[in-house]
């Protein structure tokens, strides 16, 4: 069963360090940061060495904030 991760951490680009919080439905935290990394890649072009990783946690459903995964997992 899937399982919902929040990961937050920094993008250290360009000077000043950005803040990011992001939720993914993953099996593991290890799958949860993958599809991080491959999004931010992909999107924005950050490379893997310029994400620093502050923390990747467990939440429940009803604490998700992202609109299109709370649609998802109350469906």
């Amino acid at each position: 069963m899937a399982k919902i991760f929040r990961i937050t951490g920094q993008i250290l680009k360009k000077g000043e360090p950005m803040l990011f919080r992001k939720e993914y439905k993953a099996l593991k935290p290890e799958h949860a940061l993958e599809i991080l990394y491959s999004e931010f890649g992909g999107r924005y072009k950050v490379k893997r060495s310029k994400i620093k990783i502050l923390n990747i946690e467990e939440i429940s459903p009803e604490d998700v904030t992202d609109p299109v995964l709370k649609k998802l997992v109350t469906a």
